[in-house]
């Protein structure tokens, strides 16, 4: 059975570098600026142009909902805004959800701020929540995610060929999950 009761109340998690907090407004800024950060917006594939009314409305909606978990990633040591993550498309018959992560720059990139972010997460989607299985996508060519997926414990599980048009050509997406039963690294 699903926690509905944690999603809601989204717990503060805490880790070596990084803690992950409510997503909300007060990330607007930080958020507003990776949104329009060339390199972000190609490895989340992010085509869509948005106003800083709908960022603002989309972050001020996030606190208390019970079919998602949406955090921002900030660097321990200086409380920085580093990116966001989240749980999404929540199956509470299969206890099941999507994950999704975005940095807010090439600056926190290769740093392992997102692969410990990653693990404080799945370790509230499976340990809190309770789910059984969170899934993912990735593009064929953000092989640094990959990684960072595999070593919190993702496996690939298929491929959608050509499946996302960007910079003039076709693109895979690798689909990835891993499973409440599976090793934890």
């Amino acid at each position: 059975m699903i926690d509905t009761e944690a999603l809601r109340t989204q717990p503060e998690l805490t880790g070596e570098n990084v803690v992950l907090t409510q997503l909300d407004e007060s990330y607007f800024e930080t958020g507003w600026e990776a949104l329009r950060e060339p390199e972000s917006r190609r490895l989340t594939g992010t085509h869509t142009e948005f106003t800083p009314e709908q960022v603002r409305t989309w972050l001020a909606g996030r606190p208390g909902l019970d079919d998602r978990a949406d955090y921002a990633i900030v660097r321990k040591t200086d409380r920085a805004h580093i990116g966001d993550l989240a749980l999404t498309d929540i199956d509470k018959d299969n206890r099941s959800a999507s994950f999704r992560i975005a940095l807010n720059g090439p600056e926190f990139y290769g740093k392992g701020y997102g692969t410990e972010a990653t693990g404080l997460l799945l370790g509230y989607a499976f340990d809190v929540v309770g789910l059984h299985r969170v899934s993912l996508e990735v593009f064929d060519y953000n092989p640094r995610a990959r990684r960072a997926y595999e070593k919190a414990g993702f496996v690939r599980e298929g491929l959608q060929r050509q499946a996302l048009w960007w910079d003039g050509e076709w693109h895979d997406v690798i689909t990835m999950a891993v499973l409440a039963t599976d090793p934890r690294p």
